[in-house]
């Protein structure tokens, strides 16, 4: 007599037996980080970081990094890496801006996001049936993208008034919301400067002021997308594609279907990001306003272990970043100093607790040199400013590279027949 035991129960614990932080220590944990910020809102009197204006403008500039993270996921968690996004966003915000001109904004999203699935599927056909080398597709994506956008460029945008063969014509906008009441009580209560309470006021107020209602369908997606790799049979199957497709073939598992199905949607929502660019960040297509920022959506994805939440709060703080420079910049960075000093202290002495001297000894004198920099100085160079979030990107990477547990057979070439 045999008995059986589900597999969930006899896995081995990944990420070294880590416990999952439960909601109310999560919840501290950013009351924390809140009053950290507020802390250096007073200490530096950049009192910008953290108005209404500030948190929506980083929250406009989070979605498409967030939305290429998201397709990034999809493509990954089937076991695709996709280094194509950026390629796909470039090709969602012509494709959106040229249907958004014609017919509005709301078909242009349409359009933006069949854009990005057309790179998808070229990405999956490369890799999944030809078994192409997966960062070598997508490379050859990106470039690709570049040299269609600006070859339907010359005979589109550049035939009419106010466009050239680098940009279109202005674009219709989508409509935004603001709730009436809750949003002026919010701008008066961050206006006071108040410690934490008008700091969350202004991330609230963000929240409720000038939102595009694409914004709001993107911030739906991160959700959804959980839900459905997580607590469908849809999702299970697609992410065994990415953890051993050959198990999964063995269980009648179509794997390439579920690695089409997964590269697709990855470039559909690359496109949407770059649809949102052209019509809700700028209202207008212009040749490179991508900026890079399919490749922070990577790194966002990896930052958040390859889960939609962490993903999520990856894009937020990119997207941060970004926002910085737009409002009150070098001040608002210079006091940015002055928070990754203090986050290194605590760093160092978490290095301690742990027992590693070496790494909290560099913690230690990383910080020391920011807070010597912030010491000496009323503002950073305006290269700096420009450069806060690429810079940002790179040490964000480097610091959570060592907990981070990528799909098993991620980039792993597969060849249909391996499981029979």
């Amino acid at each position: 007599m045999s008995t059986q035991v589900p597999a969930a129960r006899v896995a081995p614990k990944k990420g070294g037996g880590r416990r999952k932080l439960s909601l109310p220590v999560v919840l501290l944990i950013i009351a924390g980080a809140l009053a950290l910020v507020s802390l250096v809102r007073l200490i530096s009197g950049a009192e910008d970081v953290t108005s209404v204006g500030q948190v929506a403008g980083a929250l406009e500039l989070a979605v498409p990094i967030g939305l290429a993270g998201l397709g990034g996921l999809w493509a990954e968690r089937a076991g695709v890496i996709n280094i194509g996004l950026e390629g796909m966003m470039i090709l969602g915000t012509w494709f959106g801006a040229w249907a958004g001109f014609q017919w509005g904004p709301w078909v242009g999203v349409l359009f933006g996001i069949i854009g990005g699935a057309l790179g998808g599927l070229l990405h999956a056909v490369m890799t999944v049936t030809f078994g192409v080398n997966h960062i070598v597709s997508g490379v050859a994506i990106n470039i690709l993208a570049v040299g269609v956008t600006r070859y339907l460029s010359n005979f589109t945008f550049a035939q009419e008034q106010g466009g050239s063969s680098k940009q279109s014509p202005r674009l219709e906008e989508i409509d935004k919301i603001t709730i009436p009441g809750l949003s002026d009580w919010m701008q008066d209560l961050q206006q006071e400067h108040w410690f934490f309470v008008s700091d969350l006021a202004g991330i609230i107020g963000g929240l409720v002021t000038g939102l595009s209602l694409l914004t709001v369908v993107a911030l739906l997606l991160v959700p959804a997308t959980w839900w459905i790799l997580w607590r469908t049979a849809f999702g299970l199957r697609l992410r065994s594609c990415g953890e051993s497709p050959v198990a999964a073939e063995t269980l009648g598992v179509n794997v390439y279907k579920y690695k089409y199905i997964a590269v697709v949607i990855s470039g559909g929502l690359a496109g949407l990001g770059g649809a949102f660019l052209a019509i809700v960040a700028t209202s207008i297509y212009q040749e490179g306003q991508t900026g890079g920022r399919g490749y922070i959506g990577l790194a966002a994805m990896i930052f958040g272990n390859w889960m939609p939440g962490g993903m999520a709060l990856g894009a937020g703080l990119f997207g941060f970043t970004d926002s910085l420079k737009l409002r009150g910049g070098a001040e608002n960075v210079h006091a940015m100093l002055l928070l990754l000093a203090i986050l290194l202290v605590i760093a160092a002495f978490w290095q301690l607790y742990r027992k590693k001297y070496v790494s909290a000894v560099i913690s230690a004198a990383c910080s020391a040199l920011l807070f010597t920099w912030y010491a000496l100085t009323d503002q950073v160079p305006s290269q700096f400013v420009d450069a806060a979030p690429y810079v940002t990107t790179l040490l964000v990477l480097a610091l959570s590279a060592q907990r981070l547990r990528p799909p098993k057979a991620d980039g792993v070439p597969y060849r249909k027949g391996e499981g029979k």
